[in-house]
C-alpha cells in the first residue's frame, strides 16, 4: 500500500524522503515493526515510540510518523503530524480500507450502564435479523467468536482490524463502549458513529494515567457527540447540557423527565424469591408496556436506552418487550439460582460509586438482610479501599470482606484497609480471605428473605496474583460450594 493512501485524511509534513513509497504493515508497537513497515511513534505513559526510531529501522522499516523531532537514518521516509495518536486512528482506518464506513456504528459514553446497555441493544437488534459486532469491557464478539477485553476500547488499530472482520463475517452494525479514555487517546478517531450515547456521569477515572480533573472528564465524554450523526442522551443526569455543549449532532433524550423524548412512568418493582425484576410504561416517542430481569432505577435507564436505539432500527415493540425480557450480561447483576428462600448475584461493582449504587438499588427491594461480599484490588488507590469499606458498613446488614485481586500486595493488607473504611460506621462485619471459602460461608448462613451479593469480580474469570492470573471464575466456585455442602 503507497503511504500517501494511508495519510490521505490526514493534515502532514514530509519531513525526510517521500510518501510514494509502498509500505507492507502499520505498526505503532516496535516489537511489531517489519521489513517496509510504517511505525508510527505515540508518546505513553510508559514509553515513548520516538525514542525507538533506530530500533525500527534496522528492522527494516521504511517509514516513521512523529510529532516531534528524531533522528533517522538518511534512507527513512518521516512523516510529521500534529498528533500521532489521532494520525493512528486515520491511518487504521485506511490500512484496513475504511470498514466503518460499511457498518452503522453505535458508541456509547458514561460512567455506569455502558456494558449493560450494550448487550441490550445487541439482543434486541438480533431479533430482527441484525447481525451485530459488539466491543466493549468484557470482550469484542465477532459472529461467533469472541475475544476477551484487555481495555474497554482498544486501541485504534485494533478497532478498525475487528471493524474489518466484522464486516468479512456479515455484519451491518456495531455497538461498541467508548471511554473516557479512548476519547481523549484519540482511539476512536475517524470512526463515523451512528448514533452516540450518552448515559450519566460520576466522579470516576480520575488521578494518575487517566483524567487531571472531573472537568477534564466531562470534556472528554462530550467529544463523541462531535462526531456522530445522532446523539441520545440521558437527560436526568445533571451534566447532561455541558457534556453536549458542544455536540455537533442531532439530539434526543430519554429518563424519567417529562422533558424526555422517551419517558419511563409507572415504574414499579418486582420481587420473588430467588428473582429482582423491574418494570415500567415507556411514553413518548413510544407507548408499551416493559418488564426486566435486572433489578433497579439503572435497570430502566439501561433499557430505556436500548428502545431509543432500536426505534431507529424500525425494531416492533412486542420484539423489544421479548428481547429485554431475555438480555444477560455476565457479570452484571447476574442472578444466580442457589437456594428458593434467598436471592444471590454477581456484580462488577469495583469502586464506591458503582458499589453504592448497587446495594441502594437492592435496598430498595426491602430484603431481610443485605450481605455484601467484596475484596479490592491490590496496586491501587487506597483510597477506594477505604470508601467501598465504608460504603458497605453503610448500606449492607453484613459485609463479608475477602480477597479480590491482589496483585503485588499481601492481601490481608487489603482487608485492613477495607476494614478502616468499615470501621467509620456500625457495620458487621466477617474476614475470610479466600474467596471461596467466603463464597461458602455467604451461602451457608443464607436466611429467608437475603439478598447476597458477591460484588468485584463481575465476568472476570481470573485472580491475580504476584503478576500471575490463576483461573478463578465465581460461577464454578458457587457450583462448587454447593457440591460440598450437598445442595
Amino acid at each position: 500500500m503507497r503511504l500517501s493512501r494511508l495519510l490521505e485524511r490526514l493534515k502532514y509534513e514530509v519531513v525526510q524522503g517521500t510518501d510514494e513509497i509502498e509500505v507492507s504493515t502499520l505498526a505503532n508497537d516496535s516489537r511489531r515493526a517489519e521489513q517496509d513497515s510504517v511505525f508510527v511513534c505515540i508518546s505513553g505513559a510508559a514509553s515513548d515510540g520516538h525514542d525507538f526510531v533506530a530500533d525500527v529501522a534496522a528492522k527494516g522499516a521504511a517509514a516513521v510518523v512523529v510529532e516531534k523531532e528524531v533522528a533517522a537514518p538518511e534512507h527513512m521516509t518521516v512523516i510529521r503530524v500534529e498528533d500521532t495518536r489521532y494520525a493512528l486512528g486515520l491511518m487504521s482506518a485506511a490500512y484496513f480500507g475504511y470498514p466503518a464506513d460499511k457498518l452503522k456504528i453505535i458508541g456509547i459514553t458514561g460512567t455506569k450502564g455502558k456494558t449493560t446497555t450494550t448487550y441490550m441493544i445487541k439482543s434486541i437488534l438480533e431479533k430482527v435479523g441484525h447481525k451485530v459486532g459488539l466491543i466493549g469491557t468484557i470482550e469484542a464478539v465477532i459472529g461467533d467468536k469472541r475475544i476477551p477485553a484487555a481495555n474497554t476500547t482498544p486501541e485504534s488499530f485494533t478497532i478498525h482490524q475487528y471493524f474489518a472482520e466484522m464486516a468479512e463475517a456479515g455484519c451491518d452494525s456495531v455497538v461498541m463502549e467508548v471511554s473516557s479514555q479512548g476519547l481523549m487517546l484519540h482511539r476512536t478517531a475517524g470512526i463515523p458513529f451512528e448514533i452516540g450515547i450518552f448515559t450519566n456521569l460520576g466522579k470516576d477515572h480520575i488521578g494518575p494515567n487517566e483524567h487531571k480533573d472531573f472537568d477534564d472528564y466531562k470534556r472528554c465524554k462530550g467529544l463523541l457527540f462531535k462526531q456522530c450523526r445522532l446523539g441520545i442522551a440521558n437527560v436526568d443526569d445533571p451534566y447532561f447540557e455541558e457534556v453536549f455543549a458542544e455536540a455537533a449532532c442531532k439530539t434526543e433524550t430519554f429518563g424519567f423527565s417529562e422533558k424526555a423524548d422517551l419517558r419511563a412512568v409507572d415504574t414499579h418493582l418486582v420481587s420473588r424469591p430467588g428473582y429482582l425484576g423491574v418494570a415500567y410504561h415507556v411514553s413518548g416517542l413510544m407507548d408499551f408496556d416493559v418488564e426486566i430481569d435486572i433489578p433497579g432505577t439503572f435497570s430502566v435507564y439501561n433499557s430505556l436506552t436500548a428502545i431509543a436505539v432500536c426505534r431507529h432500527f424500525g425494531v416492533q415493540e412486542n420484539v423489544i418487550q421479548t428481547a429485554l425480557k431475555e438480555a444477560k450480561v455476565k457479570g452484571r447483576i447476574e442472578m444466580v439460582k442457589v437456594s428458593d428462600d434467598f436471592t444471590l448475584m454477581i456484580d462488577y461493582a469495583h469502586n464506591a460509586m458503582s458499589l453504592e449504587s448497587l446495594l441502594m438499588t437492592l435496598k430498595e427491594y426491602h430484603p431481610a438482610r443485605l450481605v455484601c461480599l467484596f475484596g479490592c484490588g491490590g496496586n491501587r488507590s487506597k483510597d477506594r479501599r477505604y470508601e467501598m469499606g465504608e460504603v458497605s458498613g453503610r448500606l449492607a446488614d453484613l459485609t463479608i470482606i475477602t480477597s479480590d485481586n491482589p496483585r503485588f500486595e499481601e492481601p490481608q493488607d487489603i482487608i485492613d484497609d477495607i476494614k478502616t473504611g468499615i470501621g467509620k460506621t456500625n457495620g458487621k462485619y466477617v474476614e475470610i480471605c479466600d474467596r471461596k471459602e467466603a463464597i461458602k460461608y455467604a451461602v451457608e448462613h443464607g436466611q429467608p428473605g437475603d439478598v447476597i451479593v458477591l460484588a468485584g469480580k463481575g465476568h472476570e474469570d481470573y485472580q491475580e496474583i504476584k503478576g500471575v492470573k490463576y483461573p478463578m471464575d465465581e460461577r464454578v466456585l458457587i457450583s462448587e460450594v454447593l457440591e460440598e455442602l450437598g445442595h
